[in-house]
């Protein structure tokens, strides 16, 4: 286990990603084809910042990615990217303003994930509030028949979850990318072709 593990961490660190989290994407990518040059691309929950590079490097220099985290990021962004310091609960007036002149977006990501405290139901349940919220901010800024992905930890709500998202979505897909450690109880579900 602990060979598998350093695989993805020396390759993020080989390659100049922050985190492994930045396979899990690619792997989704290879999985349901989402990303084409041009793209316009929000990442809720950037930090550490894997995933904004990832998707910076998917649409090129003629897309651009729109990243927020409650916390700094730490990275250098590219040209094409541009990280906001927001709380996605209690996002402020400027960043809706930023969101709102962009025009809607092919593609909002979210690999957010609560503080956990150790209690399986509470992380769960939290970590079910960021993707109801995610989901939320998707209805109101993705582009119509865009993509959607957000990350969940195992739990009662799933079924809450895919139901909300089956009702904007004309299919719904569950994904565990390998590079995600095997004892982790989080799981990816992506939303395609977002529906009027």
């Amino acid at each position: 286990m602990k060979k598998y593990r350093d695989y993805y961490f020396n390759k993020a660190k080989s390659e100049n990603y922050p985190a492994r989290s930045a396979y899990k994407l690619k792997e989704i990518d290879h999985k349901f084809k989402l990303f084409c040059k041009g793209m316009k691309v929000l990442d809720l929950g950037a930090v550490p910042g894997s995933w904004s590079l990832v998707a910076a490097e998917k649409v090129g220099l003629e897309g651009k990615v729109i990243s927020c985290d409650i916390e700094p990021l730490s990275i250098k962004e590219p040209s094409n990217m541009f990280f906001y310091q927001e709380d996605v609960f209690c996002r402020s007036q400027k960043f809706e303003g930023i969101l709102k002149a962009q025009g809607r977006f092919n593609i909002i990501l979210s690999d957010m994930a609560p503080k956990t405290v150790g209690v399986k139901s509470v992380d769960q349940a939290r970590s079910f509030e960021l993707c109801l919220e995610s989901l939320n901010i998707a209805k109101n800024y993705l582009l119509c028949g865009g993509s959607f992905i957000t990350k969940i930890f195992m739990g009662p709500d799933v079924e809450t979850l895919v139901k909300d998202m089956k009702k904007i979505f004309s299919l719904v897909k569950m994904f565990k990318p390998k590079s995600s450690r095997s004892e982790s109880k989080e799981v990816f579900y992506v939303g395609l072709n977002l529906l009027k």
